[in-house]
């Protein structure tokens, strides 16, 4: 059976980084078929598995050419180890809704039978944190089974997975969504994984992987691929197989406890993060 994953995070944490790298790394050493579907209007979400190729988004398609040329094969690109990838796109800056973009394009790719039997994971990059219905629709209308948050040590960063812990538990008895962990993309800020495990601890889920912070990410983005494309035998491209094994076998789904805000502020205090 396809596993629906919603990745989520602070804008800026690297889900598109993660997500990618990991996706690589799943298809490379697990030998899994992979399906991307960036749910960002930058498009940004699935260039490092397509060489850093421009990607005609589906909103491009759809506002050209109507919703019924939108097909599987204008639409959808196959990139590093056969990865399939699709862009939502969104509206022209400043004009229109870009979370209203992703309703439309997963319910396209639903209609055109993209998400297939055949694949063993369908990522949904998503737009920085469940502010608006738009970017929430993987959880609130069950596109999505699984829930992971890109987080860090940093208060802010904390601060949103906390956030989209509340959208998730607002969703989770209607959609069946659950959070399958917290995934620490390291800035190598004091305490940041006795930070992590404590938050992950409290809000009644774990901390799945420590991502340690490494250059080699940069010099492969800069390469236009992933690092499991760029070196697979850097100790990065081990650490995001790592994380890809334990999503695999993950069996630890949740509905979380999402802290209050004093709470919140307390721990961030204990850690000496707040100024």
């Amino acid at each position: 059976m396809t596993r629906k994953i919603a990745i989520y995070g602070k804008g800026g944490i690297g889900k598109s980084t993660t997500t990618q790298n990991t996706a690589a790394a799943m298809a490379n050493f697990h030998d899994k078929k992979i399906f991307i579907h960036g749910c960002d209007p930058k498009a940004d979400s699935t260039r490092l598995i397509l060489g850093g190729k421009p990607q005609e988004t589906l909103m491009d398609v759809l506002r050209d050419q109507g919703a019924e040329k939108v097909t599987k094969e204008k639409v959808i690109r196959t990139g590093y180890k056969g990865i399939q990838c699709v862009e939502s796109g969104g509206p022209e800056p400043g004009v229109g809704c870009a979370g209203r973009g992703v309703i439309t394009a997963i319910d396209l790719m639903e209609n055109n039978g993209a998400y297939t039997e055949d694949l063993d994971f369908v990522f949904f990059d998503v737009l920085g944190d469940v502010v608006c219905g738009g970017f929430a629709m993987p959880i609130r209308d069950g596109k999505a089974q699984e829930v992971y948050i890109v987080a860090s040590g940093e208060m802010m960063a904390i601060y949103a997975a906390n956030n989209i812990c509340r959208g998730l538990v607002k969703y989770a008895k209607q959609s069946g969504v659950r959070l399958g962990g917290v995934i620490c993309n390291s800035r190598n800020v004091d305490q940041e994984r006795e930070f992590l495990d404590e938050f992950t601890s409290a809000i009644g889920t774990q901390m799945i992987h420590f991502v340690p912070r490494d250059n080699i990410v940069q010099k492969a983005e800069f390469n236009k691929k992933t690092v499991c494309e760029y070196d697979p035998t850097e100790n990065q491209a081990l650490e995001y197989s790592t994380l890809g094994q334990k999503i695999i076998d993950n069996d630890n789904f949740v509905i979380p406890t999402p802290l209050t805000m004093d709470e919140l502020e307390a721990m961030v205090v204990k850690y000496g993060i707040a100024d």
